[in-house]
């Protein structure tokens, strides 16, 4: 059975604990939280982890490690030390950091080839995707194996050919989300309406066909050039950008509309899960085993 060291027991490490536990492997869990027990007890019901505070002694003998600890370099840069100098020198060290470069978290450490970024989607036991990030020294190698054993959780990793701040989803999210406060701010629609609008046109368009797919049909038989000169031709408006100075206001909004607190979270969370997992069939993509803990 393949040994996976899953680093960090948050809500990415301990998705990404359940997706290789229902996989079939054999899962270890590193995190000097105090309460590491009770949160595999809680989240991890029914699945069988080994748990540890000791990072070398969670990592030696893994055959792949996948990251999820704080987005904070200094501390990455620690932890990837460790997991070199206690792994052997063909096996992937993964981070799924959603910010940071690969070549800032491999600075410095002997085993550079082994290091990518195997950025997931929350969460990971659902979202399809992981984009896989290869720094300027990460092997042809480490990056064949991430994608492997990727496909292998039935997820889609998608190979980016160099990395980039923010990588491609996140920047992608980024200029919608900041449009989204712009709306918001101008008074031009509110919080719910605006969700609901985009559940309603993107969000269900783009889960079915890509941008570019959805520009070739928009353009008809004669496709997406036929789009970029005619309606294309007449997107002239200034988006704008939201105020930096305003942003209390959106989020005070934004916790009036859905609520903030562990009841109002876990209820969000059960309403994604559970639409997630019943669309994904449908659209083609693998249905993940459900177990999520108590």
């Amino acid at each position: 059975m393949s040994v996976v060291t899953i680093v960090g027991a948050g809500v990415i490490g301990l998705s990404w604990a359940r997706l290789f536990g229902s996989a079939g492997w054999q899962v270890r869990i590193s995190d000097p939280r105090p309460d590491l027990t009770d949160v595999a007890d809680q989240h991890l019901a029914g699945l069988p982890v080994t748990l540890s505070a000791d990072l070398a002694a969670a990592a030696d003998g893994a055959d792949f490690v996948q990251e999820a600890g704080p987005e904070r370099i200094e501390i990455k840069e620690q932890m990837f030390a460790t997991l070199a100098a206690h792994t052997r020198d063909d096996v992937v060290l993964a981070s799924s950091s959603s910010s940071l470069l690969p070549s800032a978290i491999a600075k410095g450490n002997p085993a550079a080839e082994r290091i990518v970024i195997g950025h997931p989607f929350n969460p990971p036991e659902l979202m399809p995707l992981v984009e896989v990030v290869p720094g300027p020294h990460t092997s042809a190698s480490t990056v064949d194996r991430a994608i492997d054993v990727y496909k292998e959780l039935h997820k889609l990793p998608i190979r980016l050919r160099k990395e980039i701040p923010g990588f491609v989803g996140n920047r992608l999210q980024k200029v919608f989300n900041d449009q989204c406060t712009y709306l918001v701010q101008q008074g031009v629609i509110d919080v719910a309406d605006l969700d609901d609008l985009v559940r309603a046109s993107l969000g269900l368009r783009w889960a079915t066909i890509g941008p570019f797919q959805s520009g070739t049909l928009g353009g008809g038989p004669q496709g997406m050039r036929h789009l970029v000169a005619h309606i294309g031709s007449q997107m002239t408006f200034e988006i704008g950008a939201p105020d930096p100075a305003r942003m209390d206001d959106v989020l005070d909004a934004v916790e009036s509309t859905y609520g903030t607190g562990e009841s109002a979270y876990q209820e969000l969370a059960d309403l994604r899960d559970n639409r997630t997992r019943a669309a994904l069939q449908p659209l083609g993509w693998p249905q993940p085993p459900d177990v999520r803990g108590t």
